[in-house]
Order: C-alpha cells, then sequence, then structure tokens
C-alpha cells in the first residue's frame, strides 16, 4: 500500500455555487511520438483529438466466452449480491454493477494485466499504471437504466482527489453493441474543457450516486453547448470490442428497453505519477472499492 501523496493546488474546481467551464491544462496523451505499444502514433494522435479511440477486437470470441462466463458467476452468487460492492437496480433490484471486480475475480485481474490492455494504458498515460476502479456493468434488457452524462474526472477529482487528467478508461463488450441497446455516447474533442459543476457534494454520495446520480451533473444549458460544439458519437460493435476514452470526455448511455442485453468489463487505469490526494470537493474520500488507495503499478 502506498501512502497518497501531499495535496498541491485545484486546477479543476467543481462544485461550487455556480458552474464553471475551465480549458484543460494536461495533456491528453503523455507519452511521447514513436514510443512503443499496441497503439500507433495515428491512433494516439486520433485519441488526442477526439478523446477516444475504438478497437474493434481487442479481445477474442473464446475469451469473451470466459469473461462473459465469469461474469455470469459473479451476478448470479447470492454472496456477491450481498456484498457492498454490488449495486443494484433501483426498480428491479437486480445487480448493475459489481466495483473492484479485477480484486474478486482471478479472470478480471488477468484481463487488468493482460499486455493488449495495460499497454495501451501505459502507452496513452506515459508512465506505469494503477488500476483506480474496475467493474463490470450489467444492462439487461427490458428496462435497464443508463448513466446520465457526465465526465469521469469530475466526480474522481472532486470525490477521489485525482489531481491531474492522467487517467483513461477502457470499456470492453462482453455482448453485441447495437445502436439500441443502450450504447455508450461520447462528445468527440470534449475533453478538452473541463466542467466544474455546481452544488455541494453531499456526505456518503456514492451510496446514491451509483444508482442515480445528483451532485457533478451537468445542466442542460451546459450539455447542450457541449452537444452543439462537438456532437454526440455512438458507440456500436461485437462482442470483444472495446472503446478507450480519455477521463474528461463527457459520456453517458440510455436506458435499454429492448431485449437484446448489453454488459460490459470497464476498467480505469491511473498513472502512477497522479496518485489520489485527499478529496478536492466532498466531505470524505469514496470507499477504495470505489477509488482506489492502493497505487501499486499493474505488472
Amino acid at each position: 500500500m502506498t501512502t497518497a501523496p501531499e495535496r498541491t493546488g485545484d486546477l479543476y474546481p467543481t462544485r461550487g455555487a455556480e458552474e464553471v467551464l475551465v480549458e484543460r491544462k494536461d495533456p491528453v496523451v503523455w507519452s511521447a511520438p514513436g514510443t512503443r505499444g499496441p497503439f500507433t502514433d495515428e491512433d494516439l494522435a486520433g485519441f488526442d483529438r477526439d478523446g477516444f479511440l475504438a478497437v474493434e477486437q481487442l479481445i477474442t470470441p473464446d475469451e469473451v466466452a470466459a469473461y462473459h462466463a465469469e461474469l455470469e458467476r459473479l451476478v448470479n452468487d447470492p454472496g456477491m449480491r450481498a456484498d457492498e460492492r454490488s449495486i443494484v437496480e433501483p426498480r428491479s433490484q437486480e445487480i448493475r454493477s459489481i466495483f473492484e471486480v479485477h480484486r474478486i475475480s482471478e479472470v478480471f485481474a488477468r484481463l487488468a494485466a493482460d499486455p493488449r490492455v495495460v499497454g495501451r494504458a501505459r502507452q496513452i498515460l506515459g508512465s506505469d499504471v494503477y488500476v483506480h476502479q474496475s467493474r463490470i456493468n450489467v444492462k439487461p434488457g427490458f428496462g435497464a437504466s443508463g448513466f446520465y452524462w457526465h465526465s469521469d474526472f469530475e466526480t474522481w477529482h472532486a470525490e477521489d482527489g485525482l489531481p491531474n487528467m492522467r487517467t483513461v478508461s477502457v470499456s470492453i463488450a462482453l455482448t453485441k453493441n447495437h445502436d439500441t441497446n443502450g450504447g455508450l455516447m461520447i462528445m468527440p474533442g470534449s475533453h478538452r474543457t473541463f466542467l466544474g459543476c455546481a452544488g455541494e457534494t453531499p456526505k456518503d454520495n456514492y451510496k446514491k450516486s451509483l444508482q442515480m446520480q445528483d451532485a457533478g451533473t451537468p445542466s442542460d444549458e451546459a450539455l447542450t453547448g457541449l452537444a452543439s460544439a462537438y456532437g454526440i458519437k455512438l458507440f456500436t460493435g461485437e462482442a470483444g470490442s472495446a472503446t478507450w476514452f480519455d477521463c474528461n470526455a463527457m459520456h453517458g448511455s440510455g436506458d435499454n428497453i429492448t431485449p437484446f442485453p448489453r454488459s460490459n468489463v470497464f476498467i480505469v487505469f491511473n498513472s502512477v505519477e497522479n496518485a489520489a490526494v485527499e478529496p478536492f470537493a466532498a466531505p470524505v474520500r469514496r470507499p477504495e472499492f470505489i477509488g482506489a488507495r492502493d497505487f501499486t503499478p499493474v505488472k
């Protein structure tokens, strides 16, 4: 366990009396051109420009089957359902997400350490990385709720204490992503502008926000402005495809009212040089299963 560093100045103020727009002060791609890794320089230039990059097949069909079977095992485990790391749907009371899956499951731990996965994270962030958060998301058909528009960094900065935008996420599809079953939507280029949200963070906000976000939610006016400036990209693809996206990209997903389930494994890598300090805009830290305090590099 590595001790958290001293807190420094706040580059990205949020959760104040009013919304604020702040120009990004950090690089998007931290490694130098020509750095060896799974991504090409062209790939990284696209990621720098758009704030995301889709990979058509990150894992094979056989691997998809193995990871999906592990997801099903966890979701149907009564002990897991009672675990605080499991989040349930407000309406159906079915499991919506299970956090810290790289610690719960050896299968998902191997995925987080797979060179095809962690190698890309190191390439984008230009350093060794640790897992700030991991989870499986289960979005079954016929009414599973979506995730409202948000910037992950706004929450991770405000409530977990990540100082800088040196964090990247990967969403790996374990079922087919149709254009109708609640897929990931991102505003291309929105990662260049930080939207500091209005309103104080309630104590233990995570207990509510993981089911239905409130604090840290952008206003309709701000979202309209960003969407008008950047547009919206909807991601589709086969099981085994993946989307890498920057921590400050404005994104969300809709409800799934189709018969077709949408499940994915979601892993957040943070640079070891950007370790969490005390929260910038919350009274207490979130639990470690949501925002890690173990900064040991993935090997």
